[in-house]
């Protein structure tokens, strides 16, 4: 399993943000590299690429606002 988790990377200095358009369903297959998600953080919209390959489990529906450190979805 390899989480995704919002604002791992240590550029962002938001405490919270939300998710703005998953690109793929709940359950789809990605490959490492798609494009997932954009994230909305502090005004800005910060895309999002599959880490690794499998299959999508998203754990934060569009539009929640989470704080940092969440894990927004799951990639097995």
């Amino acid at each position: 399993m390899t989480p995704i988790v919002l604002f791992e990377n240590a550029w962002d200095s938001s405490d919270e943000g939300s998710v703005s358009n998953w690109f793929f369903d709940d359950g789809a297959t990605v490959a490492a590299g798609d494009l997932i998600c954009e994230v909305m953080v502090a005004k800005a919209v910060v895309e999002v690429l599959a880490p690794a390959a499998g299959r999508l489990r998203i754990l934060v529906p569009t539009e929640t606002v989470v704080a940092k450190g969440t894990t927004l979805a799951e990639i097995h």
